[in-house]
């Protein structure tokens, strides 16, 4: 039989109730002694055999902990509490059957009877902060009884006290979730420390932080590693710049103090030393940190990038190199003359262009073949990275023809004995199979006259002079081989 709704009861929302009841996982929970104890307290305070603390389900009453002989659970239309739940405050019934809600109730009606019951509603808040009521403290007795003011005032505070128990509960709950939850965090912020400190080392990389304030750095394991250091010593600003050469240290103040003062981010790659004297190459990146709308701090990557800046310095010399000779090529030539051009238009300082063209190379080539004749190159290419012409820019710029690009004022002083010079390097003798030919070479050593300001107007100069210097010594040649003849 269905229990009439308490005629004073308040209206609720069955749903938030059981929702909120639902939260708290109470339902068929493991005995507690903390309830234990209050329900016994209530049984003894009270004076009544029997006692509980029952939860409200959809179709059920669950009993979370009893004293007395009471069912784990019963049907909420046949359950007492049904009532003290729709109840705004304590309820009592000195003689269930004398009361039309429960006369007929198997609980009544049965052997033993129940005649005497006493319910506080149980409410805990909802994620709203609204009190629902999930269940209730009560007390029954075979007997028809009721309870005086001071024994009505024990149940409302003993169901206060088991309201703060399951409060204490949830929080107790929520605080070993926060910790598994944190714990889990922990083990996966671990997990990622380790992935980083494994890309630091496959990527040769690590990242910092420069505090403004303290003018301290701080590094990661890869940092460390790269400047070999072991981790944990604490630097300055000043102390790491230590680790690079002067002009690279030089760059990376200037570079760090401007990305202060603007914000600019940078991206920049410098020579280094380590700590045990080893020459890396690395590349730095860094932001700006503010705090509080002011410069706080600066952050970046850390990479060196030594073995890749070494593949790619060797990609641009093979690109601007002449393999024969390993002398610079053409192209390079033609871009190291330009920014010489541009150096000594600007500087009012003198240029000098050295053009030379092997003489007897044909012959040579024809006569004794093309590896005799690779191998004059490659002793003219030698020859001309000569110590004292280590200041100029010397290059193959195709077949037998050589420039060197002078900017020495001691050595354009003196154009003619710096023609010899270059003369007595070209003079080549290659013997193959008993047979020895000799080759020498053509010089025109050329000053860059005002109106030539570009590469083109400068070349073309100079290879007019070298073409009337070859036509003279062709000249020359002849007369002598007359002179022979009439002998």
């Amino acid at each position: 039989m269905m229990a009439a709704p308490f005629p004073f009861a308040p209206s609720f929302d069955e749903e938030r109730r059981l929702a909120t009841l639902q939260a708290h996982a109470l339902l068929d929970s493991e005995p507690e002694a903390e309830f234990d104890a209050l329900v016994s307290l209530a049984a003894d305070m009270l004076g009544c055999p029997v006692a509980a603390l029952t939860l409200a389900d959809r179709d059920r009453f669950w009993v979370k902990s009893a004293v007395g002989d009471l069912p784990r659970q019963m049907p909420r239309d046949v359950a007492f509490c049904d009532q003290t739940i729709r109840s705004p405050d304590l309820m009592i019934v000195p003689d269930l059957a004398h009361d039309p809600r429960f006369a007929v109730n198997p609980f009544v009606v049965g052997e033993p009877g129940t005649r005497f019951y006493a319910g506080m509603p149980i409410r805990v808040p909802d994620l709203d902060g609204s009190p629902q009521a999930i269940g209730s403290l009560c007390v029954m007795d075979a007997n028809p009884r009721s309870l005086n003011p001071v024994g009505e005032q024990t149940l409302r505070h003993l169901a206060r006290l088991a309201e703060a128990l399951i409060a204490a509960r949830a929080i107790a709950k929520r605080a070993n979730s926060m910790a598994e939850l944190s714990e889990r965090q922990a083990e996966d912020l671990r997990a990622k420390e380790r992935t980083v400190r494994q890309v630091e080392r496959l990527a040769l990389i690590g990242s910092w932080r420069i505090v403004l304030q303290t003018n301290e750095a701080m590094w990661s394991e890869g940092v460390y590693r790269i400047h070999e250091l072991p981790p944990g010593q604490t630097f300055s600003v000043e102390q790491g710049l230590s680790y690079y050469p002067p002009q690279s240290r030089t760059i990376l103040r200037t570079t760090i103090q401007d990305t202060i003062r603007t914000g600019d981010p940078f991206d920049i790659e410098l020579d280094f030393v380590t700590a045990l004297g080893r020459k890396r190459r690395v590349r730095v990146m860094g932001e700006r940190e503010m705090q509080n709308g002011q410069p706080h701090g600066l952050v970046g990557m850390f990479q060196d990038v030594t073995e890749r800046h070494a593949l790619e310095t060797q990609l641009r010399r093979n690109a601007d190199t002449d393999m024969l000779t390993a002398l610079s090529n053409r192209a390079a030539y033609d871009r190291a003359l330009e920014a010489a051009i541009a150096r000594s238009i600007d500087a009012a300082t003198p240029l000098g262009l050295v053009l030379i063209d092997l003489d007897g190379f044909k012959l040579v080539n024809d006569t004794l073949g093309h590896l005799a004749g690779d191998e004059v190159l490659r002793i003219v290419g030698e020859r001309l990275r000569s110590d004292w012409l280590e200041g100029c820019f010397v290059a193959r710029l195709g077949g037998d023809e050589f420039g060197v690009i002078v900017g020495d004022p001691a050595l354009l002083a003196e154009p003619d004995g710096l023609r010899e010079r270059i003369e007595a390097l070209l003079a080549v003798s290659i013997t193959v199979d008993g047979l020895t030919m000799s080759c020498a070479g053509t010089v025109c050593v050329t000053l860059r006259p005002e109106e030539c300001r570009t590469v083109r107007d400068f070349m073309h100069h100079a290879d007019s002079r070298l073409y009337a210097a070859k036509r003279d010594r062709v000249g020359e040649r002849r007369q002598g081989d007359r002179r022979r003849a009439k002998k």
